[in-house]
């Protein structure tokens, strides 16, 4: 038995818009296509509102991939806005990132800024990654200190 959470009805705690960043629509540089700062390292809570913008650039989400020891257990699927979405966790993603997977297998990789990070370190790391020309390593992003 497959446990689903329709997200789009039983969230009782609405976070406002998501922290996100993008590059613009162009053909990819760099090792991300923008950056993402969530709320928290709730997975499923923090997933319906950022697949909610990011399906105006890809269309229907499919699957999300994660790394598996950054956020707290999530199931295999949930459904948001009437969509199932799979839930994929391993370890062998690269840490700090996390892969949208279109049904038409268009993807977006973001980089992840942890929740915890402050406001200015957050901000520098998401402009950064999302500068269209930006080549920076995950590590670069979110090790640069803003002056």
């Amino acid at each position: 038995m497959t446990l689903l959470h329709d997200q789009s009805s039983t969230r009782l705690d609405s976070h406002p818009t998501p922290r996100l960043r993008l590059k613009p629509k162009a053909p990819a540089t760099g090792y991300v296509d923008g950056a993402w700062w969530p709320h928290s390292n709730d997975l499923v809570s923090e997933l319906p509102d950022l697949l909610a913008v990011l399906s105006v650039r890809l269309g229907t989400i499919e699957r999300v991939i994660y790394n598996l020891n950054e956020w707290t257990p999530t199931p295999p699927k949930f459904l948001t806005g009437g969509v199932v979405v799979r839930l994929g966790g391993y370890t062998r993603q690269p840490a700090d990132t996390i892969e949208i997977i279109g049904l038409n297998r268009s993807k977006i990789y973001l980089l992840v800024v942890p929740s915890d990070t402050d406001s200015a370190r957050a901000h520098h790391a998401m402009m950064s990654a999302a500068t269209p020309d930006d080549a920076s390593t995950i590590v670069e992003l979110l090790q640069h200190n803003p002056l």
